[in-house]
């Protein structure tokens, strides 16, 4: 699948506005960014980097944002449709978005959300 930077990121922003509200209403200091690929090669659809709420004790004085990347490459290289392309970032933004609350793989994995 082909996408420009510009398309790919306004499909990103149209899947996180189509998530429910109480998922992203407790998002504190999380900034969202597409990045065509990670910077270690690999194929990674997204990342979540940051402090969990879970973690995060005295967090707020300061503190730069945590970040949650969509990769754009991997995407578009595992879809071959806009409709498996939207599906594939709706769950790669419930997957991150998940770590935030501290939420770890083996349970994403076992809610079918990896």
């Amino acid at each position: 699948m082909d996408l420009s930077p510009d398309e790919f990121e306004r499909i990103v922003i149209d899947e996180l506005d189509a998530l429910p509200d109480e998922m992203v209403d407790g998002l504190d200091n999380v900034v969202f960014l597409v990045e065509d690929r990670p910077e270690d090669g690999s194929e990674l659809f997204g990342i979540y980097e940051g402090y969990a709420l879970t973690e995060r004790g005295q967090y707020g004085f300061g503190e730069l944002p945590d970040r949650i990347i969509v990769y754009r490459e991997a995407h578009l290289r595992a879809c071959d449709t806009e409709a498996s392309l939207r599906t594939e970032i709706h769950t790669t933004l419930v997957h991150e978005i998940a770590h935030f609350y501290g939420i770890d793989d083996d349970e994403l994995h076992r809610l079918g959300w990896a």
